[in-house]
């Protein structure tokens, strides 16, 4: 296995020097499931094992490693123990399902996302704009891939109404049935490159990974008739290398995808409105009625979007209550902490005075 077409760099084998243990091997996650997980070297795939809370080099330790993350190993045997995380270059996750508190991150060391609708009655302008607020929030460049343009009668203007709403990010159609439109994804997949498949159920992500490695690997399902909604064929999160070097992670579909908090992701979405939010009269303009609202102002004219407005401030809102439930979360956790502290300091002090 050639680690570099798979992204190992001078940079990631310098924290790897920087353990201390000139034993321990470089490898890449390619599955993680409940404490074991699989994990490709340079001489080939192995199992691997690790204990909670994990090290990450230069970075604070994580409960767990995820799907693409670079890790040292420990050198022989048929399962390998994860000593040490290498530092993540950007990390994909999401708002946990039913607004946990916590991120629940879903792949790392992406370089890549591809936000993948279907033409064929899973189109929404309003999810595109979710999913590429989650892209835009992993550090990872984000690509539209409009797929099923074959089951599709007007499918260049469909691209032109997401290309309205993703500034700055590339639109592509394809038919992952046809094996058509797929070659800007094949290129941009070089060597040393990781892209991941973010859509819901049925949108096609498993059929466009089989035509990149050129084989039927993954399973696929057809989508409901009286929906145009898919099953989760897909039940696990795997890194695969493909052909020409490189690698895909493919993921379930997601029946929730909760935002996480970066307001800077949100801006980039929808970089109209901020323009306009900049000459409010109020740094802090809600742009809900305030006197001196600019992007008020543009509406009455007609120079932005109604929908665009209210998705922009939905999705505010959500971020806004992320961040909320997460700086809840870790007071509480942190209280719990200084007060075991101090319950194990009184338990010493009662030990050391004999009671």
């Amino acid at each position: 296995m050639n680690l570099e077409s798979l992204g190992f760099s001078p940079v990631l084998n310098f924290h790897l020097d920087e353990i201390g243990d000139p034993e321990l091997v470089p490898g890449r996650l390619a599955r993680v499931e409940r404490g074991r997980g699989l994990a490709f070297t340079r001489e080939h795939l192995v199992d691997v094992v690790w204990t909670p809370p994990l090290d990450v080099v230069d970075a604070p330790p994580v409960e767990g490693p995820a799907v693409g993350d670079w890790c040292a190993l420990t050198p022989d045997g048929d399962l390998r123990r994860v000593v040490s995380l290498l530092p993540r270059h950007t990390c994909f996750a999401r708002g946990k399902a039913a607004g946990a508190r916590a991120a629940q991150v879903i792949a790392a060391n992406l370089d890549l996302v591809f936000v993948v609708t279907g033409l064929d009655g899973d189109f929404s302008l309003r999810r595109i704009e979710r999913y590429l607020t989650l892209a835009r929030e992993s550090g990872a460049r984000p690509a539209v891939v409009l797929n099923k343009s074959d089951l599709c009668g007007d499918a260049e203007a469909r691209r032109q109404e997401a290309e309205a709403v993703a500034p700055g990010v590339e639109v592509l159609l394809a038919s992952a049935r046809l094996d058509t439109g797929l070659d800007e994804l094949r290129a941009a997949l070089a060597p040393g490159r990781t892209g991941a498949f973010l859509g819901s159920s049925g949108v096609g992500k498993s059929t466009m990974i089989n035509r990149l490695l050129g084989e039927e690997r993954l399973a696929t399902q057809e989508v409901r008739a009286f929906d145009d909604r898919g099953r989760h064929t897909t039940t696990h999160r795997e890194l695969i290398p493909l052909p020409g070097g490189g690698a895909v992670i493919d993921t379930p579909g997601l029946r929730e995808v909760g935002l996480l908090g970066d307001e800077a992701a949100l801006a980039q979405v929808f970089e109209e409105v901020s323009a306009v939010a900049a000459d409010c009269r109020f740094a802090d303009c809600r742009h809900e009625g305030e006197p001196g609202c600019a992007v008020q102002v543009a509406l009455e004219r007609g120079e932005l979007s109604q929908e665009r407005v209210g998705s922009f401030l939905h999705l505010r809102l959500e971020l806004e209550n992320a961040e909320r439930r997460r700086s809840s979360y870790e007071q509480r956790s942190h209280e719990r902490q200084t007060v075991g502290k101090y319950k194990g300091w009184m338990r010493d002090l009662r030990k050391i005075r004999g009671h």
